[in-house]
């Protein structure tokens, strides 16, 4: 064991919680911008209704990984979003998608989400 890298267990978490709302961000920007849009992808993978679900996915992410980046709601909104990815990853299973190139980076992101939710924001967070 390293103990000399636990000192470093705080920065890490920092830089995970960042990383990790500012995916949810980029990715969720699109679909706030043109919900109806959205909505019709929802529809098109069988989330009817599609305007309400993909506008919840869409604000979810958006606003949910903002709060993430400064530290606001961290545990509720890593939970909220590691249930959102289990929902995404259950569907491409589902489909019959593949790991590599299909689900994996959803698995990631529902362990990260679990991560936060379970250790909280860490250091530069609001939460503290």
């Amino acid at each position: 064991m390293i103990t000399y890298l636990f000192i470093w267990s705080g920065i890490a978490l920092f830089f995970l919680r960042i990383f990790y709302g500012a995916l949810f961000v980029v990715h969720g920007f699109p679909k706030i911008k043109d919900l109806m849009q959205n909505a019709k992808n929802f529809e098109g993978m069988g989330f009817r209704p599609g305007l309400l679900w993909g506008s919840i996915v869409a604000l979810l992410e958006f606003f949910g990984g903002a709060a993430i980046i400064i530290g606001l709601y961290t545990q509720f909104f890593a939970l909220l979003l590691a249930v959102e990815m289990i929902v995404a990853a259950s569907w491409r299973i589902k489909n019959k998608h593949k790991f590599v190139g299909g689900y994996e980076l959803d698995i990631a992101l529902i362990l990260i989400g679990l991560i936060l939710a379970t250790l909280g924001g860490g250091i530069f967070a609001l939460d503290n």
